[in-house]
């Protein structure tokens, strides 16, 4: 197993380019290199090309066109050794089913065509993956993935899920637009999310953040030691949580430590045994 990398590089993300397309290849690059600490090491055309690149370069991240000439993106990582393997981010056209699948095995992906902002949260979060280290629990889910999209498998097989979950790692940041600047957010600063459609709300201290994410998908990717849902559109860190107070039906209200008071509906009562023997 490799070692556990440092929480931050002291240097850029060494960063391989790989599509069949020059005005996708062009634009890729012009995008990584609007990012700071990333480090274009080369361009591929096709998937023989990338494969015996991958192998001399050792790149830390691959933008990877999934249908390409030579050899398929799912070749090109069976190929490799999945120990070893770099991060990958898929540059993909797959339809919504597929992209399902994508989401439910937390694999980054671009979808063309994708937007400038897009990219930028993609590859930020590559790189958190990378300083962490959890380089080949993630190859391994690549290849797993790739084989159940590819084989065209429908569904989403209990199996596969169950593997997926007991190796993804909970992400520890989250990357949020503002204007020209994009925040880095700590999740063990965030106090509590609130969900509104496809965005979520951050709560953290006396700031709130607004992300493009929905609330189901940001709990996936949250720590269930530490986050817990207590509503359909409300997470709350239980480190936060002072007091719960008896309310009607068998709901609860939750008392953060600043006096914020969230509500427990009886769908999610369960989670009240959670914040209470964590307080207990």
């Amino acid at each position: 197993m490799p070692e556990q990398a440092d929480p931050t590089l002291d240097r850029p993300v060494r960063v391989l380019i790989v599509d069949d397309e020059p005005p996708a290849r062009k634009r890729l690059a012009r995008l990584l290199n609007a990012q700071d600490g990333f480090e274009t090491i080369g361009q591929c055309t096709n998937g023989k090309e990338a494969l015996e690149t991958i192998e001399a370069e050792q790149p830390d991240l691959v933008l990877l066109d999934v249908q390409m000439p030579e050899l398929s993106g799912l070749e090109v990582l069976e190929a490799l050794d999945p120990e070893t393997m770099p991060v990958v981010v898929f540059v993909t056209a797959y339809d919504q089913h597929a992209l399902r699948a994508f989401e439910l095995h937390a694999v980054d992906y671009l979808l063309k065509p994708f937007d400038d902002e897009r990219f930028e949260v993609a590859v930020t979060r590559a790189k958190a993956r990378i300083e962490r280290g959890h380089l080949a629990g993630l190859s391994r889910r690549l290849l797993t993935l790739l084989r159940s999209v590819e084989g065209g498998q429908q569904g989403e097989p209990k199996e596969l899920v169950e593997h997926t979950e007991t190796e993804q790692a909970p992400t520890d940041r989250l990357a949020i637009r503002s204007g020209d600047r994009l925040l880095i957010v700590k999740v063990e600063e965030i106090d509590w999310i609130e969900g509104a459609g496809v965005y979520a709300r951050l709560h953290v201290g006396t700031k709130t953040h607004l992300i493009r994410e929905t609330l189901t998908n940001l709990a996936e990717q949250l720590d269930p030691e530490r986050f817990v849902r207590i509503h359909r559109s409300t997470i709350v860190n239980r480190d936060r949580v002072r007091e719960l107070r008896s309310y009607f039906h068998g709901e609860y209200i939750v008392i953060l430590e600043d006096a914020t008071q969230l509500k427990l509906s009886r769908t999610y009562r369960d989670s009240l045994d959670q914040i209470a023997g964590r307080l207990g």
